[in-house]
């Protein structure tokens, strides 16, 4: 996959060549503050090889790499959902930052979200964001998705608890199932 967001922004498959890059700007608590406890932290060349082996290929989980002039910075992915959520799937996205607060990741979404509806047979993304992470609600928001749900003190990190905000979007699209 490959698929020119901007002059300087690529989202395409990842490489083992990313590796480093990724761990770079995955280590820093900042980014895993808004991760699941799965994204490790420290974060260290290691992880970023075994999410690339592992976790980057489907079908259970797609990743790629965010590219922004020649480096990745960052992932993009999707979790399909399983059995009767088979037609859904979770989107999911961290960006390095020094790439915060320039619209990169607004502009990432918005692309990636048509790529989705015409390579998948989804009909709903949808996204889970920590409330303390305002900056990826208005992302999602400026993309169309829609809160649908608050989950009060579903979330665990860091020693703290926070709400969950759920985002969708459906897709006009129809299935037979």
């Amino acid at each position: 996959m490959e698929l020119r967001v901007a002059s300087d922004i690529l989202v395409r498959d990842m490489r083992l060549a990313d590796a480093p890059a990724i761990a770079r700007h995955a280590d820093d608590p900042g980014v895993a503050a808004h991760m699941r406890d799965r994204f490790p932290l420290p974060y260290v060349e290691a992880d970023a090889v075994w999410f690339i082996n592992d976790v980057s290929r489907g079908p259970t989980e797609y990743a790629f790499t965010i590219e922004i002039d020649g480096e990745a910075a960052g992932v993009i992915g999707l979790m399909p959902g399983q059995d009767v959520y088979r037609h859904s799937a979770e989107i999911g996205y961290w960006i390095g930052r020094a790439f915060w607060g320039r619209g990169i990741m607004t502009k990432v979404v918005a692309a990636f979200v048509p790529w989705v509806h015409a390579e998948h047979d989804f009909v709903r993304l949808f996204a889970g964001v920590f409330s303390s992470n305002p900056a990826s609600a208005r992302v999602l928001e400026k993309c169309g998705f829609e809160r649908e749900a608050v989950h009060r003190r579903h979330v665990f990190k860091n020693g703290e608890w926070c709400d969950e905000w759920v985002y969708a979007l459906v897709l006009e699209k129809e299935t037979d199932g």
